[in-house]
């Protein structure tokens, strides 16, 4: 078996200071708030939802006219004395990274495996939220096991995700993973807070029409940014013939000597983008599609100002 540096090396996993080094790069990107969220909130950003704006921060004695409604209990109960909750204002916005490194993103034809295509979105995105102040966390999964952080402020939420998408793939691994995206999102959507960003990176090779569910779950009261990584031969089926893939870090062979099969391969990949269209559409959620030939910094900071300019012509129609 290879070691994880040959792994890099081929393309097969991510690796850690290339991720973390992607920060220099994700300053150029752009996320600010779009679609959904209409109303401001404290802190520069815009948000549809209206609530305290405020997290705890520490407890001290009550003094006369406090709001009782702030009372602190537990500490009142232990020190004997009367104490309050105090808030400051939250001036960050949660961002979510729910990435799939799942069966099917471990494919790769031409430089690097989908799954390592993903991982760089996912530091792009995270990176470019931390440098605005947002807190970043996110789910990492495959079908082996996942892991789960909460958004936390300067890094501390991202950085664990950044070092499990640079861990190389253990089918012996189980510590409780997923098979498919929706579980996976489901599990999110009773995560995620009003007011989010929500990135979902991932192939998206199983979804069908019955994920509407989730995707309105996540979408109804956050922003919902989908992000689509293919490989150029899933976009276009090449000419006649047999070709060597690599298909979760096995090497096969994929027929496509005859025309129909080419015609029905070519198919399935066009009606996943269609669907996928008309899930965003139908949720009010953005969506983009990056390619594993593609640099992905120039790439995704093309497709989030492509984001700008749909955001402004919904509100203009």
């Amino acid at each position: 078996m290879a070691d994880s540096n040959d792994r890099t090396q081929a393309g097969l996993c991510a690796d850690l200071k290339a991720l973390i080094a992607l920060r220099a790069q994700a300053r150029r990107l752009d996320l600010a708030p779009r679609g959904r969220v209409l109303a401001t909130r404290s802190g520069g950003h815009l948000s549809r939802f209206r609530g305290r704006g405020m997290e705890f921060d520490e407890s001290r004695v009550y003094l006369p006219g406090d709001d009782p409604r702030n009372m602190d209990w537990r500490v009142t109960a232990r020190a004997g004395t009367p104490h309050v909750k105090l808030f400051r204002e939250e001036r960050e916005r949660p961002v979510w990274l729910l990435v799939d490194q799942g069966p099917s993103m471990r494919f790769g034809t031409r430089v690097v495996f989908k799954s390592v295509v993903a991982a760089r979105v996912a530091a792009l995105l995270g990176w470019a939220a931390v440098d605005r102040g947002d807190r970043v966390g996110g789910l990492v999964f495959d079908e082996a096991r996942h892991l789960e952080r909460r958004p936390a402020a300067r890094g501390a939420g991202l950085l664990p995700l950044l070092e499990r998408l640079a861990t190389p793939f253990d089918p012996l691994t189980e510590e409780g993973g997923w098979t498919g995206l929706a579980a996976a999102a489901s599990s999110l959507a009773a995560l995620v807070r009003p007011g989010s960003l929500i990135a979902l990176i991932s192939d998206f090779a199983d979804l069908d029409g019955s994920d509407g569910t989730w995707i309105a779950r996540l979408a109804a009261k956050s922003e919902l940014l989908l992000v689509l990584v293919y490989d150029p031969i899933e976009a276009k089926a090449p000419p006649a013939g047999r070709y060597p893939v690599l298909i979760g870090g096995r090497r096969g062979i994929l027929d496509l000597t005859s025309g129909v099969a080419r015609m029905r391969y070519q198919a399935a990949f066009e009606r996943r983008l269609v669907l996928l269209e008309q899930l965003a559409r139908r949720h009010g959620a953005h969506w983009l599609r990056l390619s594993t030939a593609d640099p992905v910094g120039p790439a995704l900071a093309l497709a989030l100002g492509a984001r700008r300019a749909i955001t402004a012509a919904r509100r203009a129609s």
